[in-house]
């Protein structure tokens, strides 16, 4: 099967897609680019789409480049057939293909090697034959290495365990029993290393193969690699050896050893690892999807414009970190106070003067507070201020990484002058008011939305959140004149080099007033200048495209739309033209794709649109709620902070987040919580649970009376 074949068939596209996704890649295009700006030419893909192809090609190019240096060494040997070429050839995956050139590979020294320099194969052979006296047959085999019959027999046999463990169709067999009847399981190791009980439900665990779920693979894992668990496979090893002992017509107990020590020695540990390596490898795969839906989920929380924002970065010993930022995102004020315990009562109540000194005197409308130590406790002090101040809310902020940034060069660069954590305070404040300009400043792996991040595969995470990031900076758009470093680094067609030249520009020349000033940027070339333009907007420009998604290439066509439509101004008159257009015929009279024009008026319709303004707002609060406030059924609104396999985490303003198991999402079955939450979301909870020892809190995202009665 040709590759865009099987491309287009993997993925359930059109062959004509493919070819053209590929054609488009190699000549420079990147994925937003071509995702927003060549539907025409792709039949409308987005970005997964396009980054499937890309990904896949580079795969199944590497498979058959692997196929053709194997087919050669074989062929080198004297020893491909025909049926051999056929199964390679027809391998899907890379581990298939080396099964099968297994037997062809040229080995280290193996003691069947040695036996075989010194002429036992043809001992083996009589072993096969089951001869009645092998014995006698052995002591003519005797030599200086071999100095017995008995020892003769032993490397008889080992020339006849490496053979049987070679075979594919065996290997391949037990490798389909495996997956299809074999359990992986679990027993404690050592608990002394399990201080806080985490992994006490693998203790003693088994699963069938086939049906163990991703973060169960990834916590074994992860409990064997501290030397908490031991892990290993239950087998139906009866089944196994009569299946093998069949492929001999006669037996004898060197056929039996032959057997045990292949399938036990050989063929069992390697299809194990092999099976151990696909499960976590489909299991990374899950995990990375979750961390990259929760991080675009993160990334598309709406900015709250406009708000004198006052940054609060929490701590008991050391006090907390203060940062007043005014509606652009501009350090106006930082200031230390110690509010909560182990601080006196005096300083405590110089901190509640301090803060609401600092409302009053900047105008401060919300508080972002860090959800990191002391978070719940500045939450509290906090509310208590804010009873003087009923116009003033405040948020708890995801602070995860923001340690990460205030340690960083960029953060070196943007704030020399200050500590460490007092730019954490500035990056809290600035998360709330734009969560994607601050978080493209960390590492993603550090934002910390997801499960055993720290368990995959580092480079296919990174590759994936990159992806991820990416995507979303180039959908929402970049305000070339406000835009740092780091976030224009995102946009397509831009690199570190030219990020920092654009910034650097607009501190020589004043604000860029169009997208042609944009070509004036060192190093800014015309390629760089296609890919990039259409993702960069200039608010306040004289053109009111280039305050928009509509990409200059199709600047001519607007004006003609405009003249047709006899439109000088994007007034009210104007977008009820708009909205009325017969696409399909418009776009042929203008020149345009259908795609394309679709898009335009869009974006004329809203322009400088927000498409982050679509999600849910962070939700602000007043007051604090303790565990002691609660009751079972009580309804309540809280914040996903995070979605995993099994649930849901919810702020609802407690110390810890409650869950939300998946079995308490719906009253109808949910194959996994991110059908229905994202992380971001508000959502109307219940409470289901509460531990107080333990000070945990259940959540149900139904009425219990409703959830009951589906149970």
């Amino acid at each position: 099967m040709e590759m865009i074949e099987r491309i287009a068939q993997e993925l359930s596209l059109k062959e004509k897609q493919i070819k053209k996704v590929l054609e488009l890649t190699s000549e420079g295009n990147t994925i937003p680019f071509i995702a927003r700006y060549r539907k025409e030419m792709t039949d409308n893909l987005n970005e997964v789409d396009i980054k499937a192809i890309i990904d896949l090609n580079k795969s199944l190019t590497a498979l058959s480049q692997r196929k053709e240096a194997v087919l050669a060494k074989i062929e080198g040997q004297g020893k491909l057939t025909p049926d051999l070429q056929k199964a390679i050839e027809a391998a899907a995956k890379l581990a298939d293909v080396e099964e099968l050139y297994l037997p062809y590979k040229e080995k280290r020294r193996t003691k069947a090697t040695i036996a075989r320099e010194n002429g036992l194969f043809p001992l083996a052979r009589l072993i096969l034959q089951n001869v009645s006296d092998l014995l006698d047959q052995a002591a003519s085999f005797v030599n200086e290495l071999f100095d017995s019959p008995e020892k003769a027999l032993a490397g008889a046999v080992d020339i006849l365990v490496e053979a049987l463990a070679d075979d594919a169709k065996l290997r391949s067999w037990t490798y389909n029993e495996i997956w299809a009847n074999s359990s992986i399981a679990s027993e404690v190791k050592d608990p002394s290393l399990d201080e806080k009980k985490i992994f006490q439900i693998y203790y003693d665990f088994s699963e069938k193969v086939s049906k163990i779920q991703d973060y169960r693979v990834l916590a074994l894992n992860r409990g064997e690699k501290l030397g908490i668990l031991k892990v290993q496979f239950d087998h139906n090893l009866d089944k196994m050896l009569r299946f093998f002992e069949a492929r001999f017509k006669d037996k004898n107990s060197y056929i039996e050893q032959t057997v045990q020590a292949a399938l036990k020695k050989k063929i069992l540990p390697s299809m194990e690892r092999r099976i151990r390596t696909e499960l976590t490898e489909s299991a990374e795969d899950g995990a990375i999807q979750l961390f990259s839906d929760n991080l675009k989920s993160l990334l598309m929380i709406p900015p709250l414009k406009g708000k004198m924002v006052l940054g609060f970065d929490p701590a008991f010993r050391t006090g907390a970190k203060l940062a007043v930022v005014d509606q652009t995102g501009k350090l106006i004020h930082t200031q230390v106070i110690y509010p909560v315990p182990p601080a006196s009562s005096d300083r405590i109540k110089k901190a509640k003067d301090s803060l609401g000194k600092l409302i009053k005197e900047y105008a401060i409308e919300i508080i972002a507070i860090g959800n990191g130590t002391a978070s719940r406790e500045s939450e509290a002090f906090v509310a208590e201020v804010l009873k003087e101040f009923p116009k003033v809310s405040y948020v708890i902020v995801n602070e995860s990484g923001a340690s990460v940034y205030s340690a960083s060069e960029l953060a070196r660069q943007e704030f020399p002058d200050l500590t460490v954590e007092k730019r954490s305070a500035i990056s809290i404040a600035r998360r709330l008011q734009d969560p994607l300009a601050e978080l493209v400043k960390i590492d993603p792996k550090s934002i910390g939305v997801g499960q055993y991040q720290h368990d995959v595969s580092q480079k296919k995470l990174a590759d994936k959140l990159d992806f991820v990031v990416e995507t979303v900076v180039n959908q929402v758009g970049v305000n070339v004149n406000t835009a740092s470093p780091a976030l224009l680094a995102h946009v397509s067609g831009l690199n570190k080099t030219i990020s920092e030249n654009i910034v650097k520009y607009r501190e020589d020349n004043g604000l860029l007033k169009s997208r042609k000033d944009i070509q004036n940027v060192p190093r800014l070339g015309a390629k760089a200048f296609e890919q990039a333009a259409g993702f960069l907007r200039i608010p306040n420009a004289e053109n009111i495209l280039d305050n928009t998604g509509v990409h200059p290439e199709s600047y001519q066509a607007v004006e003609k739309l405009f003249k047709l439509l006899e439109i000088k101004n994007l007034d009210t008159d104007a977008q009820t033209k708009l909205r009325l257009l017969n696409i399909n015929e418009t776009a042929d009279q203008i020149g345009l794709g259908q795609e394309t024009l679709k898009d335009i008026v869009t974006d004329l319709l809203k322009p400088g649109r927000d498409l982050r303004d679509d999600f849910a707002a962070p939700k602000l609060r007043q007051d604090v709620l303790e565990l002691s406030d609660l009751k079972i059924s009580q309804q309540l609104e809280g914040t996903v902070r995070n979605v995993v396999d099994f649930g849901a985490f919810v702020d609802i303003g407690l110390h810890e987040d409650g869950l939300i198991h998946i079995s308490q999402m719906s009253k109808s079955f949910v194959k996994h919580p991110s059908q229905l939450v994202s992380v971001g979301d508000v959502v109307t909870v219940w409470v289901s649970k509460i531990d107080t020892e333990r000070e945990k809190v259940n959540l149900s995202l139904v009425p219990l009376n409703e959830l009951n009665t589906i149970r």
